[in-house]
């Protein structure tokens, strides 16, 4: 009977929201409902791991020479049975997601599947890792430590989230899903504490501290009590490593999601738990106290496991105590926005309508931060210029609308094409009475809170709701930091590219789009991004050809291994090899690390685990020296092992591949 009644209905749920808080006076068919169609799906998005500008510092010898632990694209599509909605959350081992992957994933999404994916049901984020390969961007300023467009990976990251999301579209069983929230304090710093403290004193003291620290989670079971997967939310940014790393991480986020898949078996694999940890509003939220606690070798590994393993511990906890079911519905609402002209009503400014301005980044951007420098120094406004220089007249630099702000590259203002995006994607999701508030921007710690709240007003006062930030999701411009933490334009202020009153601009979108959620009704599109896929060019020479020694083949041991090492030491060979370019070992690992077990050598370690490394180095013209690295865990069985090493190799003559494998010798741990 009540399927009958819900077949009958449906039409009107097309046009009345069935979200579990729904302001209509409708019947609510989705208020009850506590079983929803979950599925989750991971795939590889590692990419170039020689020889490719990383994105991030934006420093331009920062180029990857290696691999410390492969990137991935975790997907889950929910739908809730009562009103057949269904959306996509994806979260992607990146430093951002860019407009150009997000436009190119739906499109292939639609090739597939027609109309049930499109940008509005669609969401992608980024854990913010600033150790990846950069170059699949179709704007110029984020393309530039890479030297241009990289289209081979751009689509192994494409291809890989599109991947991601079938598997779990695949894996679709009725599902149950609790959430838990709690504090992780101790981990997080807020690294721009002065601009913090411009904000009002008595909205400061409103909250315990100058960053949030409410992790929460969202746990997945299927009806007969099978886990598949968890999702999180909290502010940290990805540089535990610094821009002198050249090793591809994900970080301390990835390092999380690593632990926890591991304590459930998973393998990545078509049927694996998955497990995601997504990034809030950190654009001011460090995990390092005093500045460069991360670094290189050794010393970044024991900073990502001090940022990394409080958060998979915290969310363990959580998964392990959720008990509070989600009920309701799903459904969302999603609209690109010009950034650049918006009209702001008074309620989110001063009380005077302004105005966002064409976009730009401040002087303080290029001296980057504490978690990595640039040149020059923070804080330079209009008014410390007029005291470092005199005469100096700010409208030189500057315009009315950017205010105090000296502008050193106006990205919205270049020919033939901005260098940043001028239209940008906002969107609301809510699943039950979870609401994920999906920006493409770094949001400060204030400006995060300011932008919940705006969201929180138009909800029904009865409910009771879990308003998360998903920063860094579907495109990416930038940070946005309040009016008041903009005027003393340290990095965060100076890299908010459309003026003062960006932050009010965004909470006044984001109100809108969650009021027309909750009275059921539509939003315009708005106008649509353009596509510069056209436009893109890569001026990275690539790979000619490989070579090795007169005498050598590829793969053969250039540097052995020891005969026997002790659980604790770090086991070591070196090879001559190929350039990693020639094939990216998608699904796949460069590194092998084989134990002999009843005979036969089995694979007990590969080039996603956090114990091992891949290292890469250019040896004159065209020789590659490999280096494989294995830090042996303490409570590793004692037996034989030995290195196995992948790789292809591009003849100069038919610029064909071929595939090789070299082994080391044998060695004990005793």
């Amino acid at each position: 009977m009540r399927k009958q009644i819900s077949q009958m209905l449906l039409p009107i749920s097309l046009v009345v929201s069935c979200a579990s808080f729904a302001a209509d006076k409708q019947p609510n068919l989705c208020s009850d409902n506590a079983v929803f169609n979950v599925g989750a799906g991971i795939y590889d998005i590692t990419g170039p791991a020689a020889e490719e500008g990383m994105l991030g510092y934006a420093m331009m010898h920062q180029q990857t020479a290696g691999i410390a632990q492969r990137l991935w694209a975790r997907a889950f599509v929910i739908e809730s049975p009562c009103n057949q909605k269904r959306v996509v959350l994806v979260n992607t081992d990146l430093c951002m997601v860019t407009e150009a992957v997000k436009q190119e994933v739906v499109r292939k999404l639609k090739e597939k599947y027609g109309d049930r994916y499109d940008d509005k049901n669609v969401l992608l984020t980024a854990t913010h890792t600033h150790s990846g390969p950069g170059g699949f961007s179709t704007y110029f300023l984020y393309n530039l430590t890479t030297l241009g467009f990289d289209k081979k990976h751009f689509d192994t990251i494409v291809d890989g989230v599109v991947n991601a999301i079938e598997r779990a579209q695949s894996n679709m069983t009725k599902a149950q899903m609790k959430i838990a929230e709690g504090d992780l304090n101790g981990i997080s710093f807020n690294r721009s504490p002065m601009s913090y403290l411009e904000n009002p004193i008595a909205e400061r003291n409103r909250y315990q501290a100058d960053r949030d620290t409410k992790m929460t989670l969202l746990r997945f079971d299927s009806i007969d009590g099978k886990p598949m997967g968890t999702v999180n939310w909290f502010p940290l940014h990805g540089v535990s490593m610094n821009n002198k790393n050249h090793l591809i991480s994900s970080d301390n986020k990835g390092y999380a999601e690593y632990l926890f898949e591991k304590d459930f078996q998973s393998d990545n694999g078509p049927h694996a738990f998955v497990a995601a940890f997504l990034q809030a509003n950190a654009g001011d939220v460090s995990p390092n106290e005093f500045g460069h606690e991360g670094g290189t070798g050794l010393d970044g590994v024991n900073a990502i496991e001090k940022a990394g393993r409080p958060q998979y511990e915290k969310a363990k906890s959580l998964y392990n105590t959720a008990n509070e079911v989600v009920k309701g519905g799903v459904d969302y609402r999603h609209t690109f926005l010009a950034m650049d002209k918006i009209n702001i009503e008074p309620q989110y400014t001063d009380g005077k309508l302004q105005t966002t301005c064409p976009a730009a980044i401040g002087v303080s951007m290029l001296a980057g931060t504490q978690d990595g420098e640039g040149v020059g120094w923070q804080g330079v406004s209009c008014d410390v210029l007029k005291e470092r220089s005199t005469g100096f007249t700010c409208q030189i630099t500057s315009t009315p609308c950017q205010g105090v702000k000296p502008i050193a590259l106006p990205t919205g203002s270049m020919k033939p094409h901005p260098w940043t995006p001028p239209i940008l994607p906002l969107q609301v999701v809510t699943v039950g009475n979870v609401v994920i508030v999906a920006a493409p921007f770094e949001l400060t710690t204030m400006t995060g809170r300011r932008i919940r709240e705006a969201v929180n007003a138009q909800l029904p006062k009865e409910g009771h709701y879990h308003i998360v930030i998903s920063a860094l999701s579907n495109a990416y411009a930038g940070y946005v930091a309040t009016n008041e933490e903009y005027q003393l334009q340290r990095y965060e202020g100076a890299s908010t590219q459309f003026g003062p009153w960006q932050q009010a601009a965004l909470s006044q979108a984001f109100a809108k789009l969650t009021k027309a959620l909750v009275k059921g009704e539509p939003v315009e599109n708005g106008p649509q991004p353009p596509d510069l896929h056209s436009h893109q060019q890569n001026m990275q020479p690539g790979v000619l050809f490989d070579d090795k020694p007169l005498g050598k083949q590829f793969g053969d041991v250039h540097q052995e291994v020891k005969k026997a090492y002790h659980p604790g030491d770090t086991a070591e060979a070196q090879f001559w090899g190929a350039h990693p370019k020639n094939n990216y070992h998608t699904q796949d690992t460069f590194l092998a690390v084989e134990q002999r077990v009843n005979g036969e050598w089995v694979i007990v370690r590969r080039d996603n685990d956090a114990d091992t490394e891949y290292h890469w180095q250019r040896n004159g013209v065209s020789y590659s020296l490999i280096t494989l690295l294995w830090r042996i865990p303490h409570d590793m069985p004692k037996g034989q092992y030995r290195f196995r090493y992948n790789g292809d190799a591009k003849s100069a003559i038919t610029t064909k591949m071929t595939a090789f494998t070299g082994y080391s010798s044998v060695f004990e741990v005793v």
